[in-house]
């Protein structure tokens, strides 16, 4: 499908908390790796297929009838969720603080002239972004509060939107400075129980990360280089692996690896492990990365991988996935050497780097040893712009439960993720229809570490 699509908003509008902060509550203070992180949103687009009343009687009416009693579910799920989630009703006061004013988060009811299944078919970066919520600078002052939405302040966005078949996307956007990926899925599982009724399965914890982070004062210029988020010109290309494809890879990764042992026909390990599908991924689309920027520039440029590592698990004591902030740590991967360019190569020293940090590095991200390790991050960073090292940065949904969520009209069909600013991105995907998914969000030849 073309980008081009007729979009029509219904209504807009704040949801608040159902229940006042209080007054003790009203400013939450962010950890270390909350202010590092840039002051932008994720987001989700979930799409469902249209409800079994919506498909057998396709008139107007009850398609929008159905679209409202289930919008309306919604809202007063999210407003008593928000009672949990309180700082994502407030506005960001600053670097370090969030103001728990219970303005509310942005809720956007739209329609789209088109049927689901023609989207799905065929979708594109242009047309995905019509499913958004829009930037903070875009939502116009429609509520009594009239600086609701200043200074790029919104935490949370929603805007759910029905297709002319009687299907539905919900998309949801959080701020990166309250939510990682693991917090992200916290909250949809917290909102979706809601909505259905039980009981949530978890409850949020929102005071683990400023105790095992504790807020640092960090000059603006340190905690705007950690990573580049200018709106630059970029393109957006999906590849869709095959999971036979990445098992054949996998094998000959091993075979390069460890080699074979033609006697007993079993693979002998100098130390034991598999290559997992993102790293086998990865390390396929950042060669074909490296490649093309040599063919393009007629020279070959060390490169480095970021890959998102969770914290949770690797901290001690390790911290519950429930935990909201942001608990992930940007870990390089470099390629120095051309001849370094192979695939059992950068696999090995993906899965090195890995064990290095668990092993020596992991046990200092505790009270003010995060700080120096930050700081360390920050210089390795401005190092590899003064050397002129092309960088990449990929995260992994690999495990993500999103296709799981169900407010109480099943589970969703598809999902998408759109990233709106950063530069030489890779987010790999695996699902159930497509076992192997990359979206590489977005590229382009810039020679700029992030």
């Amino acid at each position: 499908m073309s980008g081009r699509i007729r979009t029509e908003i219904l209504s807009r509008k704040y949801i608040a908390p159902s229940s006042p902060t209080p007054p003790h509550l009203r400013f939450f203070q962010l950890s270390l790796l909350d202010q590092l992180s840039p002051n932008n949103h994720r987001n989700v687009t979930l799409f469902f297929t249209a409800s079994t009343a919506a498909a057998h009687n396709h008139n107007n009416y009850s398609l929008l009838s159905q679209f409202s009693f289930q919008s309306q579910r919604l809202q007063i799920s999210l407003s008593h969720s928000l009672t949990r989630f309180y700082p994502l009703a407030g506005r960001l006061h600053d670097a370090a603080t969030i103001h728990c004013n219970d303005h509310g988060a942005s809720y956007i009811e739209a329609r789209v002239h088109s049927d689901l299944s023609r989207f799905l078919a065929n979708p594109d970066f242009h047309t995905l972004q019509h499913f958004l919520p829009p930037n903070n600078n875009e939502i116009p002052q429609i509520t009594e509060f009239p600086t609701a939405n200043s200074n790029c302040s919104l935490l949370l966005l929603v805007r759910f939107t029905l297709f002319a078949c009687g299907g539905t996307a919900l998309s949801v956007s959080v701020s990166r400075k309250f939510a990682d990926l693991p917090a992200f899925n916290t909250l949809l599982h917290y909102w979706t129980a809601t909505c259905r009724g039980v009981p949530p399965p978890d409850v949020p914890d929102l005071g683990l990360g400023p105790s095992r982070f504790p807020p640092r004062e960090i000059p603006e210029i340190i905690s705007a280089s950690g990573i580049n988020t200018r709106a630059d010109k970029f393109t957006t290309r999906r590849f869709v692996f095959p999971a036979s494809n990445v098992e054949e890879l996998k094998r000959g990764i091993v075979t390069a690896l460890f080699g074979r042992d033609n006697n007993n026909d079993k693979f002998q390990f100098q130390f034991q492990f598999q290559p997992s599908r993102v790293e086998v991924v990865l390390a396929l689309i950042w060669r074909s990365a490296v490649s093309a920027w040599s063919t393009k520039t007629g020279s070959f440029r060390p490169s480095a991988m970021f890959l998102a590592v969770n914290l949770r698990p690797r901290m001690e004591p390790p911290v519950p996935r429930t935990a909201m902030g942001n608990f992930l740590w940007p870990l390089a991967v470099t390629v120095e050497k051309e001849s370094e360019l192979n695939l059992h190569v950068m696999v090995r020293k993906m899965r090195e780097r890995m064990k290095e940090f668990v092993e020596k590095k992991a046990k200092r991200l505790k009270d003010e040893g995060g700080y120096g390790m930050a700081m360390e991050y920050i210089r390795e960073n401005e190092e590899m712009k003064e050397k002129e090292v092309v960088v990449y940065n990929c995260w992994s949904w690999s495990k993500n439960e999103m296709l799981e969520v169900d407010y109480g009209w099943g589970n969703p069909m598809s999902m998408s993720s759109v990233n709106r600013k950063m530069k030489n991105t890779d987010l790999v995907q695996f699902s159930g229809m497509n076992p192997s998914v990359v979206y590489r969000i977005p590229h382009n030849c810039s020679d700029e570490a992030p």
